[in-house]
């Protein structure tokens, strides 16, 4: 994939999360993989893991979801791990149906026994969510299998991201993508902070990203306006439909729309250019420039009542004004004659 090459420049590859938007069926799994192919997306995402091996089932209160603006306050982790979570077996489906649409796959593994599962399916690369940077010896274990790695770093510290990065590096890892997140749910623009992708990649020396979880397409157009290589967003068939990712998620016509207006955003960098382009050539003359305003006879004295600046831009530049007040014209001319300097030579 073009994507890790540093060397090529080109628009943001889009990857529509499923997370937890099948609601448990696995039908709606697929629709949601073939509404994001028509969409337009590069890739798709799943996250594996059980409600056992990301938390224990214990109602204690630092088991307990305790945000009080959020549609998950007092759940415990379990149940909503439980609600959310992908089932493994499903997984060969997912990854095949995603290759026959055209698409790209992987996955954030939570635990060795993920991955160990995921290398059975042989993912392009590897996500690792927010919440496990700091989860060094995961991080390892992804790296050693020589596939690319994806870092998101919501929350992070410098120092906890540049932990992560030489933990991928070390064991082996030759392509690493950092992703700018916020995490929240959904996150609010002001909390955003797109300018730290440019500032990561000076600081950490690799291509970063952003996962998006904020409503609409503003941050993802932003982010590519500042360099993002990947953009990753949620994608639900129906918000209407609930689901413990919905209400943040992306409906298909507007991942559809992020994927054409991320690209607008990147033809829209361009390079650094002054002066005309050549479409813009015939637009010159829609500038203003010095004409004769009134008929004028040989020897006539040049005032700002016979000379001034309109359009079309034929004649001389506004800014010799001063140069003609004053100064007699050497022949006669009409009304609407540019200015130029033979009139007084």
């Amino acid at each position: 994939m073009d994507i890790w090459n540093t060397s090529i420049v080109r628009t943001p590859w889009i990857v529509a999360e499923l997370s937890g938007n099948h609601n448990g069926d696995l039908k709606r799994a697929l629709e949601l993989i073939d509404a994001a192919a028509d969409c337009g997306v590069d890739a798709i995402k799943l996250q594996t893991y059980t409600a056992d091996t990301i938390t224990l089932n214990i109602a204690k209160k630092e088991f307990v979801v305790d945000k009080p603006r959020s549609v998950w306050h007092g759940r415990t982790f379990h149940s909503l791990y439980r609600e959310a979570q992908t089932p493994w077996e499903w997984h060969p489906a997912l990854a095949s149906r995603a290759r026959e649409r055209g698409l790209e796959w992987f996955s954030s593994p939570f635990d060795p026994t993920a991955v160990e599962f995921l290398e059975t399916l042989s993912p392009v690369c590897y996500k690792i969510a927010s919440p496990e940077i700091i989860d060094l010896p995961l991080i390892s274990l992804c790296a050693q299998t020589g596939r690319p790695m994806v870092i998101s770093t919501g929350m992070a510290t410098v120092s906890e991201i540049g932990e992560a990065v030489e933990t991928a590096r070390r064991n082996g890892c030759a392509s690493l993508i950092l992703l700018k997140c916020t995490t929240d749910y959904p996150a609010s623009p002001e909390d955003s902070h797109l300018r730290t992708i440019p500032h990561m990649v000076d600081l950490f020396g690799c291509p970063c990203g952003l996962s998006d979880h904020t409503l609409g397409i503003g941050a993802a157009v932003a982010a590519t306006a500042l360099g993002a290589v990947l953009i990753e967003k949620h994608l639900t068939l129906r918000r209407a439909d609930g689901g413990p990712d919905s209400h943040f998620s992306l409906e298909p016509h507007e991942m559809k729309a992020l994927v054409e207006e991320t690209k607008v955003a990147f033809r829209a960098l361009g390079r650094v250019k002054y002066g005309p382009q050549e479409k813009e050539k015939a637009s010159m003359q829609g500038r203003r420039s010095l004409y004769v305003t009134a008929n004028m006879e040989k020897g006539e004295v040049f005032s700002n009542s016979n000379v001034r600046s309109v359009r079309p831009g034929l004649g001389l530049s506004p800014k010799y004004l001063h140069n003609f007040i004053g100064r007699r014209i050497n022949r006669a001319v009409q009304a609407g004659t540019p200015v130029s300097w033979d009139l007084i030579g």
